[in-house]
């Protein structure tokens, strides 16, 4: 394909007769004329203002040489990361539990805190290949603070009232019965309290926040 057939290729794509590609080029209808009957060869910066209103390059113009397209970089669905990542922080809260039951022992809270560890780690990593991150970050917190927050609150349930009871206590995934029911019924009471105050306030945020297209 010659220059004179890419130039009316390109005019009749676009919908163009020759005097509105005249009138946009700012030359005569007798102008385009010529160059599409091979007559004469526009000047360069006809060249490059033709380039310009067909939206194409100058080598493609000149040498029919089109740009080469780049495969569009691929990334990995973070939805993956975040599925794989909350599956960990709950297996990693049942092991904890299930070990604790059976030995109680510190080897079960640590065992579930290594898988939970294992699992917010991997949804960092999943955040890292996307640039919009915060709607996937409210949505992992929202689920996951009912698993990652049972331990931490337990623990210090148990702290406080074994210090304050008089008796001996340990660190465990879930809370101790003690001396104490009322205590215990408590601390249940603030887990639940304080998942779902966590889950109102990111429902809320995300509500307010603007809708990107």
């Amino acid at each position: 394909m010659s220059v004179a057939e890419r130039i009316q290729n390109l005019r009749k794509t676009n919908g163009l007769s020759q005097e509105a590609l005249a009138d946009n080029m700012g030359v005569s209808r007798q102008a385009v004329s010529k160059w599409e009957s091979q007559q004469s060869l526009p000047d360069l910066d006809k060249i490059i203002l033709l380039s310009e209103i067909f939206c194409v390059t100058t080598d493609y113009l000149l040498r029919g040489i089109e740009p080469e397209r780049r495969a569009p970089r691929r990334t990995l669905d973070a939805r993956v990361f975040t599925v794989t990542a909350t599956g960990l922080n709950f297996i990693g809260l049942v092991i904890a539990i299930l070990l604790w039951l059976d030995k109680q022992t510190l080897a079960a809270v640590a065992a579930g805190l290594v898988i939970m560890a294992m699992g917010c780690m991997l949804f960092s990593v999943g955040q890292l290949s996307v640039d919009n991150w915060r709607p996937g970050v409210k949505t992992f917190l929202s689920i996951n603070v009912w698993f990652l927050s049972l331990m931490p609150i337990s623990s210090m349930f148990n702290a406080v009232q074994g210090t304050l009871g008089g008796y001996s206590w340990t660190l465990s995934p879930v809370p101790q019965l003690g001396n104490s029911y009322t205590a215990y019924w408590l601390c249940w009471f603030v887990y639940l309290a304080f998942c779902v105050l966590v889950d109102v306030v990111l429902a809320v945020r995300k509500g307010s926040s603007p809708t990107r297209l």
